[in-house]
């Protein structure tokens, strides 16, 4: 914990007008809004993705569009700037709405994210905005769940909104959001989980201005002044802490490719310190792609994941917000993959996200002694299945899996997990009972993690049987570059896909798949990468081990080739374990910094997915 975090609270805070304890209400009770807006949006909306994945993220901002609260980072000014009116053009009972990527600098970062602002005003005065945003279910575009891998340019990706008043004084405008919705596949969904969105902001509304009323408005405000500062005090002292100055750090690594044949994909990160500034820049980066997973980075999202890094390793009591932003320094050079420049597609931006994690904590594995983390499963992968039942009825599911989480300092990495902490898997029993499908597996796959003092985690196992024709649509990632290990640790294993027809027949398929026919009966196995392992396996506890090859998480084979753990009978042979892994350390060398797996050379690695595409589209021409 830092310094800053460990001092005794003073009886005012800093150079603001407000004490120690009023200022903590007023930080608890934003903290508690952001997850009441949450669970109103979940107990709200109809479609599984939010209501039962929860993919959504709430924001709390000061009058000048400052995150003071929240999950992404805020973009308010950019959509002020591109709306239709003006900031003195805000009226209580304003609403707006907007999932156009191009108009938000990427706060939102596909078509089917919609977001809502909603300005807050106390006695006439804005005093602040709530937003949320969530992932409807389908925007149209040219496939069912409005991701399509075969897109060149964004308007393929459906239909998209400017910023604009969804609700003008409090008047809802619903020409304007059965237009919308008259453009979706799911107009039902998308109008209530649109509703339930904005029902999110009301309640930012309401706690604000509660609070407005308990303190006043001049003591809110120079309460959100000084959570800003607090928070920027402190990334101060993480940064003089523990990011040295004066050397230069990079990293790279790749995604596998754009769904159209294109790849790998280079993400090169330089991190250096200047004074209390971090400069970050991610010039040597590869150009846009013609396919959809070029992700639109939002400098001050960057800014905040860069941040909310510093701050979840080394203190995290300290608030993320807006309030550090001004110590970070971006380079996102336009025209790369990471700043790509409009129309192009971005619906499957979901690999450059998760991979910009993974750059993100390599680098500062290279720069902060004694503290490394290894790479993940790489992506949120996700699955679209539709089509029209025997009874004329159309369905579409959308889900979204997981996989293994890397290694850290101190632990394992989570099996089957989210990058995002409070997503969660959607019921079994929920699909089955909405969707002409059923869930034969759900598991995790043994060996996956990769090996370590600390064990990555596992990618997961997930097997549909369809039970109506139809089509799937999906992407997911790292099926030929590694989720490396570090310090030690071992890279975990790769993600697969195999399609098992109703004669018995298999295809194995791509990472990325856009409207593959499937009839009744037939199976799709979907496999997730692993994570990363951190330090040396040969100084796991044998015990531990001994424990997982029983849960079924380590074969009893890799205990003793990847951890030199002999087990007989279940129970570790303590002198067989002290034997085995000493003639590991003598004929294996100095373990490697980063382990990135079996992997080809760049221009192999070209061919091979050029192939692999070409392969599959001649199957499905």
């Amino acid at each position: 914990m830092s310094q800053h975090a460990a001092d005794a609270t003073p009886d005012f805070v800093g150079d603001h007008d407000i004490d120690a304890t009023t200022l903590d209400i007023i930080e608890n009770t934003l903290s508690n809004t952001r997850h009441e807006m949450d669970r109103v949006l979940e107990t709200t909306a109809i479609s599984p993705v939010i209501r039962e994945q929860s993919d959504q993220f709430p924001l709390i901002a000061d009058p000048q569009g400052r995150m003071v609260m929240g999950q992404f980072g805020s973009a308010i000014d950019t959509i002020i700037e591109n709306a239709p009116f003006g900031w003195d053009e805000l009226n209580e009972g304003d609403v707006i709405a907007t999932n156009d990527p191009y108009m938000c600098a990427g706060a939102v970062s596909h078509t089917p994210d919609m977001l809502l602002l909603r300005p807050i005003f106390y006695e006439g005065d804005l005093v602040g905005f709530g937003s949320q945003w969530g992932n409807l279910m389908d925007v149209g575009g040219k496939t069912p769940g409005s991701m399509p891998v075969q897109a060149a340019t964004i308007f393929e990706e459906g239909m998209r909104l400017p910023p604009v008043k969804l609700y003008k004084g409090g008047e809802f405008d619903s020409e304007l959001l059965e237009t919308f919705a008259h453009n979706t596949r799911l107009p039902e969904h998308a109008e209530a989980d649109i509703k339930a969105l904005a029902a999110g902001t009301a309640v930012a509304e309401s706690r604000v201005q509660e609070l407005c009323e308990r303190f006043g408005k001049e003591t809110y405000l120079e309460g959100c002044d000084a959570i800003l500062d607090r928070t920027r005090d402190g990334m101060i002292d993480l940064i003089r802490e523990f990011v040295p100055e004066g050397e230069r750090y990079t990293f790279e690594d790749y995604v596998d490719d754009d769904g159209m044949g294109n790849g790998p994909i280079k993400l090169h990160l330089e991190i250096y310190r200047e004074g209390d500034t971090v400069y970050l820049d991610w010039e040597g980066t590869d150009d846009q792609v013609p396919g959809t997973v070029n992700f639109l980075l939002n400098e001050k999202m960057f800014k905040m994941f860069t941040g909310v890094f510093l701050i979840m390793a080394f203190d995290p009591l300290l608030t993320f917000n807006d309030g550090y932003y001004d110590l970070f320094e971006v380079n996102l050079p336009e025209g790369t993959v990471v700043q790509p420049e409009f129309p192009a597609a971005l619906g499957n931006r979901l690999p450059l996200m998760a991979r910009q994690f993974d750059v993100l904590q390599a680098t500062f594995s290279k720069l902060i002694d004694d503290f490394s983390v290894a790479g993940s499963y790489g992506t949120s992968p996700n699955l679209v299945y539709a089509g029209t039942d025997s009874e004329g009825n159309d369905f579409q599911m959308l889900e979204i899996l997981y996989g293994g989480i890397p290694a850290r300092p101190g632990g394992d990495g989570l099996d089957g997990h989210s990058w995002w902490p409070l997503f969660r898997t959607v019921p079994a029993e929920y699909q089955e009972a909405y969707y002409p499908l059923t869930i034969d597996e759900y598991s995790t796959r043994t060996d996956t993690g990769g090996a370590g003092r600390y064990r990555g985690g596992h990618g997961i196992t997930k097997v549909y049987t369809f039970e109506e024709d139809g089509a799937i649509t999906f992407q997911d990632d790292r099926a030929h570059t590694y989720p490396w290990g570090v310090d030690g640790g071992k890279h975990a294993q790769t993600s697969e896909k195999k399609l098992v027809r109703t004669d018995g027949t298999e295809e194995e398929l791509p990472s990325k798949v856009e409207n593959v026919a499937v009839s009744t009966g037939d199976k799709l196995v979907f496999r997730t990468a692993g994570g990363g392992g951190l330090g040396d396996p040969l100084e796991r506890d044998p015990e531990l081990v001994a424990e997982e090859v029983r849960q079924g998480l380590v074969s009893p084979g890799d205990a003793r080739e990847e951890y030199g753990v002999v087990l007989q009978d279940g129970t570790v042979d303590e002198a067989a374990t002290d034997e085995a892994r000493e003639d590991r350390r003598e004929t294996r060398g100095e373990p490697a910094e980063f382990d990135y797996g079996p992997l080809p050379d760049d221009e192999d690695l070209a061919d091979r997915i050029a192939d692999e595409r070409r392969e599959f589209e001649d199957r499905h021409d």
